[in-house]
């Protein structure tokens, strides 16, 4: 069973800069698809950025410049550089993985394992 666990969440002012990390246990770290995903209060869950094995990564329209995707295998983590950060980036961030070599995978049903999620408050 493939756990995923969050960290890194919290608040920042517009502009600034956040880490979230997220840890990968279970199984074969270099087999999975990881990425992330994230949920505005009142809001719909929306794609934000997913890696490969190979460290070839995706971005939504909405974070590309300013978010970076990366894996470290030897620690089997997966980190998302946030920065210039902006009020519509608040949100509950997930981590999720998937069997899938597919780098293009943007949607939630695509995902079968997904973390707790951790809090991610930007303020104007």
């Amino acid at each position: 069973q493939v756990q995923l666990v969050e960290s890194g969440g919290g608040l920042v002012q517009a502009g600034g800069s956040l880490r979230l990390s997220c840890a990968l246990s279970g199984r074969t770290f270099s087999r999975y698809l990881i990425g992330w995903f994230r949920q505005a209060a009142g809001k719909e869950r929306e794609y934000v950025a997913v890696i490969r094995w190979d460290k070839v990564s995706s971005y939504a329209d909405s974070v590309k410049g300013r978010f970076t995707i990366s894996r470290e295998s030897d620690t089997n983590t997966v980190y998302l550089q946030m920065n210039n950060l902006k009020p519509e980036d608040t949100a509950v961030y997930y981590c999720v993985a998937d069997e899938s070599r597919d780098p293009r995978r943007k949607y939630e049903y695509q995902y079968n394992y997904w973390g707790q999620g951790t809090q991610v408050t930007v303020s104007s």
